[in-house]
């Protein structure tokens, strides 16, 4: 179970040695081929308000409104194939010779030769704009020598990648044309949990399948990353491959982008915020680069639980008051926090004395705040109130 009052890091040193036990990307190299489907046909399901007109079950004659979303969508959504080039060194050793009781006795004396293989991913995206930009993951395509892009009528075309984002996992891959057929994109107020979610991609390389299913969560924070995001959470079946891929309302518009799942669990994917991904994409588009506000701090939200423990920890010299705000755990030296005397311990209460009760919030408004200007931090250190100002800069490259 996930646990929101553990440490966030805002625009720190990645923490995924945390996660990546748990979490895994949804795109992997396809070791042999995958086996045919034997799920059993979807239950019964409630028509939502805008089918009011249809029948609540599906019959022959009658498709429902999944069948809408997928003939509307569809055109829209692609495969994306990559391929990278990796050069590894071999002993120069017949195949007889070359093995483990061999190398036991010649060891790194064994002369070497380079040896090139080819690795293959698939990975899913949509075309978001009419003259062949297509939206993805950025694990998708990272490190590839080539990108293939395949629609559902079978047609392929070469693609470039515009730019790609690993903190917030986002890519932008142009195909040449123009006139391509579009996704639309929901409103992000319109995304509540219990609403249907409808999944399209390649999971395991079965092109274009179609799952279903609802949005469990919204406003997830997991540690994918350097950055906290708020993650849509859907119960409809995600796999490796559907990575980049369109997760739908029932009126067939884009909410999310299908990123990450937990492995060993069922029903648990995450998609990024159909917002958020066009906001990084636009900077990808015009820019080729995104850059985060960064402090290099390391914060924990401040619970009665967790003051208990700081002021009982021995040898500490650090006395916890206050009842609400987040504590900064860690200052990563030389950071911008750093610079202005900010210290583990420090509780912060306001921010352009703008109250911050969690973690979370102190990330949105950092971000919201931007680069170019000050934040003024109101904190508690012991029993003193202080006040800092500090100017964010860019996130540092991992």
């Amino acid at each position: 179970m996930l646990n929101k009052s553990r440490f966030t890091t805002y625009l720190v040193l990645p923490f995924v040695s945390i996660v990546v036990p748990l979490l895994s990307s949804c795109t992997r190299e396809l070791p042999r081929e995958a086996p045919l489907s034997t799920a059993s046909p979807l239950p019964t399901v409630m028509e939502p308000q805008n089918q009011a007109n249809r029948s609540l079950a599906p019959t022959a004659d009658d498709d429902n409104f999944v069948v809408a979303v997928v003939e509307k969508v569809e055109p829209a959504v692609v495969r994306i194939n990559t391929s990278r080039t990796v050069r590894t060194q071999r002993p120069q050793l017949p195949d007889a010779f070359d093995d483990p009781f061999f190398r036991r006795f010649f060891g790194d004396t064994v002369p070497r030769q380079p040896q090139e293989r080819v690795v293959r991913g698939v990975g899913s995206g949509f075309i978001i704009n009419s003259n062949g930009q297509i939206l993805t993951n950025a694990h998708v395509v990272s490190d590839a020598d080539r990108v293939t892009v395949t629609f559902s009528n079978g047609k392929t075309s070469e693609g470039k990648v515009v730019g790609k984002d690993p903190v917030s996992d986002v890519a932008v891959v142009q195909i040449e044309g123009n006139n391509f057929p579009t996704v639309e994109i929901a409103s992000p107020d319109s995304i509540k949990p219990g609403q249907w979610a409808i999944a399209i991609g390649n999971p395991l390389g079965l092109q274009q399948t179609v799952t279903v299913g609802v949005i469990s969560a919204i406003d997830r924070s997991l540690n994918l990353s350097t950055r906290p995001s708020n993650y849509i959470q859907t119960d409809a079946a995600i796999n490796p491959g559907n990575s980049g891929g369109p997760l739908l309302n029932a009126r067939g518009q884009v909410i999310g982008v299908n990123t990450a799942i937990i492995q060993g669990a069922e029903g648990i994917g995450f998609a990024i915020p159909i917002d958020t991904a066009q906001r990084i994409a636009q900077q990808l588009i015009t820019d080729g680069k995104v850059e985060y506000p960064y402090l290099g701090i390391q914060t924990l939200t401040l619970t009665p639980e967790v003051k208990q423990k700081l002021n009982n920890y021995p040898d500490s010299n650090v006395r916890i008051v206050a009842d609400t705000g987040v504590i900064v755990a860690r200052v990563v030296p030389g950071s911008p926090a750093a610079r202005i005397g900010i210290r583990p311990g420090d509780v912060i209460q306001q921010i352009n004395n703008q109250p911050v009760n969690n973690a979370e919030e102190v990330q949105r408004v950092v971000e919201k705040n931007g680069l170019n200007n000050n934040l003024q931090i109101q904190l508690l250190r012991n029993e003193q109130r202080l006040q800092f100002t500090v100017r964010p800069e860019p996130l540092p490259n991992p």
